[in-house]
């Protein structure tokens, strides 16, 4: 008898307006989050991503933006890529392009993003 579960932990995506960041939990637990901004009329500027140590290297930040992006389209909104991961994210796939806000996009690849980041540090 096999006593080990073959189904990957259950993925929940929530959206914690008062905290402005999409929140995922996995099997129940906080793994990881995304802070945004809801512009107007439909926009959602995504700012930076965060996983939980614990649950690092294990495709929570991956898992977590492809969540963020299909509850934004189901939404109708679109999307303006300030955080590099996001950046990174949607640069290696045109299935997402259709979210990228025209007029906003944010930058187009990880690079751009952080060298863009990286004055405010200095």
């Amino acid at each position: 008898m096999n006593l080990v579960d073959p189904t990957p932990p259950r993925d929940e995506l929530i959206d914690n307006t008062d905290r402005g960041r999409f929140e995922l939990h996995r099997a129940g637990e906080l793994s990881g989050w995304l802070y945004y901004s809801h512009l107007n009329p439909n926009r959602y500027a995504l700012q930076h991503t965060e996983v939980e140590p614990r649950h690092q290297h294990q495709g929570v930040g991956a898992a977590m933006v492809r969540r963020v992006l299909d509850e934004i389209r189901a939404r109708g909104g679109t999307v303006t890529a300030i955080c590099p991961f996001v950046a990174e994210y949607l640069s290696r796939t045109t299935q997402d392009a259709d979210l990228i806000d025209p007029r906003h996009p944010g930058y187009a690849d990880r690079a751009a993003a952080e060298a863009a980041v990286a004055p405010a540090r200095e």
